[in-house]
C-alpha cells in the first residue's frame, strides 16, 4: 500500500492513500494558560483512498481498516485509546485529470490523556 503525506508529489498512479492529520483538544478553552499541560488530546486522520476503480478503492479501505481499527498506539507519557473509525463515504468518481480515479475518504480517531 503506497501511503503519501497529504500530497502526490511524484504523480504516483493509483492505488495509493493520501493522509491528512487534524488535531483538536476537546477539553481546552481559550482561557487556558499557555503553560498548563494539555489533558485529553484527539487527533483525526483523514485517509483519501484513491484507486483506478470502485473495487480497488474499497479494497484499500478494507486493508486500512485491518491495519488500524482497534490498534492501541504506544506514546511515551500518554495513555492511548484504541483507534476508532468515525466515518467514511462510498467511492466518488473523479475524471478531472482525464483519467478515471475513484476517491473514498475514511476518518479515524486517535485519542489520549497524560499517563
Amino acid at each position: 500500500m503506497t501511503v503519501l503525506d497529504g500530497a502526490n508529489p511524484d504523480n504516483v498512479r493509483p492505488p495509493y492513500v493520501l493522509v491528512y492529520f487534524v488535531d483538536n483538544d476537546p477539553e481546552d478553552t481559550d482561557s487556558r494558560p499557555l503553560e498548563e499541560a494539555p489533558g485529553r488530546f484527539v487527533q483525526r486522520a483523514y485517509f483519501h483512498l484513491v484507486g483506478g476503480n470502485a473495487s480497488s478503492t474499497r479494497d484499500l479501505g478494507e486493508k486500512l481498516r485491518a491495519r488500524l481499527l482497534g490498534v492501541t498506539p504506544v506514546v511515551d507519557g500518554r495513555t492511548c485509546w484504541p483507534i476508532r473509525r468515525e466515518e467514511g463515504q462510498p467511492p466518488q468518481r473523479d475524471e478531472s485529470t482525464g483519467v478515471l480515479v475513484m476517491d473514498r475518504v475514511d476518518v479515524y480517531r486517535l485519542e489520549s490523556v497524560p499517563a
